[in-house]
């Protein structure tokens, strides 16, 4: 028997909002349930899943802690421009970045153009390092700034989230891998932040569409859910993925994001892998058949 912990027998679904534009079907949310089941059958992995269309909700295997891995960096970036709007600091302004916070065995395109040096680089640009490239440095970096992980977790709090946490840094997670776990959350817990920041004044204007522009620049996981859209459909998305353990068990493979869908609305989504025990190139695909069935819901009339 596989070791997964998927429940392919219990379908938890829900769908809320105050007003729906066009309420989905049991029927729908049945067949969509059982699609999900058939793509992940014989997985050894637990996969969690939520997507929402016009504030109604759905979800599976959504009961379990999903280690975030960098998908965690939205949390941070929505909490640091939060902190430069309290202290009217522009996305252009630069911050002195000391080598010591450069650190060398993490993923770091940033380290590649600043080795072992101190400098300045602006705030915009460590966003998008952190965000779009998934940069470890810059994300710790930000978390520098906001004066620890500790006030990240507070000013998501005080945003309404819940089902999640936040203990630990990139760097903290380096250095013991089982900290990983430590930052979790459900999959709809993280569809929740995705639609605050795009449906709610959490930011200004002008730091809301930088960050939904950078997401959209995202370069990472192009075989996740990017991978289960047509070529010519808006993807703004965070990827996040783990190394493995000893025992070659890959600790978190996850992609959250939002889908432009051709008719004008939002799709917003988060497909969250766990305890995979799969390649990474079979998470990836997952990944994507779960997109691609979500997608192919979402435009059906």
């Amino acid at each position: 028997m596989p070791i997964n912990k998927i429940i392919l027998f219990c379908f938890l679904f829900s769908w809320i909002g105050l007003h729906p534009i066009a309420a989905i079907s049991l029927e729908k949310q049945s067949t969509v349930g059982q699609k999900i089941r058939q793509a992940i059958q014989g997985k050894n992995a637990t996969v969690g899943v939520a997507f929402s269309i016009d504030g109604q909700l759905f979800t599976f295997n959504d009961e379990h802690r999903y280690p975030l891995m960098s998908i965690f960096k939205l949390h941070v970036a929505i909490a640091a421009l939060q902190k430069m709007e309290n202290e009217c600091i522009a996305l252009d302004s630069l911050r002195f970045i000391e080598s010591s916070q450069i650190h060398k065995d993490t993923y770091s395109p940033l380290r590649e153009l600043y080795p072992e040096r101190n400098f300045y680089l602006s705030y915009a640009d460590l966003m998008r390092y952190a965000v779009s490239q998934s940069d470890n440095n810059a994300c710790d970096i930000l978390i520098d700034y906001l004066d620890g992980i500790d006030i990240v977790k507070d000013r998501i709090d005080k945003l309404g989230i819940t089902n999640y946490n936040l203990t630990e840094t990139e760097e903290t997670m380096h250095s013991r891998i089982s900290n990983c776990y430590n930052n979790w959350s459900t999959p709809s817990s993280t569809l929740q932040l995705l639609e605050k920041l795009y449906n709610e004044p959490i930011l200004n204007e002008t730091h809301t569409e930088f960050l939904k522009n950078i997401l959209i620049e995202t370069s990472t996981g192009k075989d996740k859910i990017k991978a289960g859209l047509p070529d010519n459909i808006v993807l703004g998305h965070k990827t996040g993925s783990s190394d493995r353990l000893d025992d070659g068990t890959k600790i978190g493979d996850n992609d959250t994001g939002v889908i432009y869908l051709p008719n004008g609305k939002l799709c917003f989504l988060a497909i969250f892998i766990k305890d995979s025990r799969e390649s990474d190139q079979t998470n990836a695909q997952i990944i994507a058949d779960i997109a691609r069935i979500i997608y192919n819901s979402a435009i059906q009339k």
